[in-house]
C-alpha cells in the first residue's frame, strides 16, 4: 500500500473510533520514520516521568543526588492521588531515591514522582533536555498538578461530566479551561519530540552511556501493558515503554527491539471524544495505528 493512502487510511479509523492523535515510528539507526500529525502537541501527564527519570538519573551519575539517600512517606501528608502505588500505602515507609525512580516510571506511582521533582524540580528537568538538544517537551509542573482534575471530584457514576467538560470546550489554539489539558499550562509534548527523546536514550550521543543504559532498563521494567504492549511485545522483541493518562487523553511512547537488530521508537499521543472513562477499545486502536505505521515503515 501506498503510504499516502495508509496514511488516509489509519487517520479514517482513528476517526470512526472517536481519537484524535499524534503518531510517529522512527527506525532509530536509519532515521527513516512515518507519521499522524507528529508535531501536534497534548498535555503529556505521565510522560513527563521519561524527562524526569532521565534528568533524577543522570544527576546521580553526576553525584549532585545521592541514589541510597532515603525519604520517608507518610500517608495523607506525603501522598499524591494515584490508583496504584504509594498513595494506596496504609503506613509510613522509607526508599531510597533510586526506588522511588523505579516506582515512578514501572508502576507510574504519582506519589513517587512528586517526591522525586522536590529533589529535581521541573527546571532542572528543563535544563537536561536543552542540553541534550531534545525540543518541543515541557515540564512545567509535578505530576500533584495532574493528580487534581475535575474527575477526582465526582462520584465514579458522574464521571461522564468531567469527560464531556474535556472533550466540549478545548479552543483552537490548544488552550483549555481544564487547566490539566491547556498545553499551555500543563507539561505537554508532541509524538515528535518524545521520539526524539527515545533517540537519545536509546542511541545516545550527549546522554553519558551508563545513564542511558539505566533509564532503558527502567523502561523496560514498565508494568502497565495495555496499550501498545500487545501489539509490540513478543518472544521476538524487547517492548519498553511509559504510559501518560489524564482524562479523555491516552498516550504511550516506546521502543521496540527486534531479534534481527532493527529498533524503532514509537509515539502515540491521543484524545478521546467519547466520554468514558474505560475504553479497551480506544487503547486496542492506538495499538492498531501505531502497529501499521511501524509494520509498513519495516517492510520498506
Amino acid at each position: 500500500m501506498h503510504e499516502r493512502a495508509l496514511v488516509r487510511d489509519l487517520e479514517q479509523l482513528l476517526e470512526e473510533g472517536g481519537l484524535g492523535g499524534s503518531f510517529l515510528v522512527r527506525d532509530l539507526d536509519t532515521g527513516e520514520e512515518l507519521a499522524l500529525g507528529p508535531d501536534l502537541p497534548y498535555p503529556t501527564a505521565s510522560l513527563a516521568k521519561v524527562p524526569l527519570a532521565l534528568a533524577t538519573v543522570e544527576r546521580i551519575h553526576l553525584g549532585e543526588l545521592d541514589g541510597a539517600r532515603t525519604v520517608e512517606v507518610v500517608p495523607g501528608r506525603d501522598s499524591t492521588p494515584g490508583p496504584i502505588g504509594l498513595a494506596q500505602f496504609r503506613h509510613p515507609v522509607r526508599l531510597a531515591v533510586e526506588d522511588l525512580l523505579y516506582l515512578a516510571t514501572a508502576l507510574s506511582d504519582n506519589t513517587a514522582a512528586e517526591l522525586l521533582f522536590e529533589s529535581t524540580p521541573p527546571e532542572l528537568v528543563a535544563d537536561v533536555l536543552r542540553r541534550v538538544g531534545v525540543h518541543g517537551i515541557t515540564v512545567r509542573h509535578g505530576i500533584a498538578e495532574v493528580a487534581t482534575t475535575p474527575l477526582g471530584a465526582l462520584a465514579p457514576g458522574d464521571a461522564h461530566l468531567a469527560l464531556e467538560l474535556a472533550i466540549g470546550a478545548p479552543t483552537e489554539g490548544h488552550g483549555h479551561p481544564v487547566r490539566q489539558l491547556d498545553v499551555t499550562h500543563a507539561s505537554s509534548g508532541s509524538a515528535r519530540a518524545y521520539v526524539d527523546l527515545l533517540q537519545e536514550v536509546w542511541r545516545p550521543t550527549v546522554v553519558a552511556a551508563p545513564v542511558a543504559e539505566r533509564v532503558r532498563g527502567l523502561l523496560g521494567a514498565n508494568m502497565l501493558r495495555q496499550r501498545l504492549s500487545p501489539d509490540f511485545a513478543s518472544d521476538s522483541a524487547l517492548w519498553s515503554s511509559k504510559t501518560g493518562t489524564v482524562l479523555n487523553c491516552r498516550h504511550e511512547v516506546g521502543v521496540v527491539e527486534h531479534a534481527d537488530g532493527q529498533t524503532l521508537a514509537v509515539a502515540a499521543l491521543t484524545e478521546s471524544r467519547v466520554p468514558a472513562v474505560v475504553q479497551p477499545g480506544a487503547e486496542a486502536l492506538m495499538g492498531r495505528v501505531a502497529r501499521g505505521l511501524h509494520d509498513h515503515l519495516r517492510a520498506r
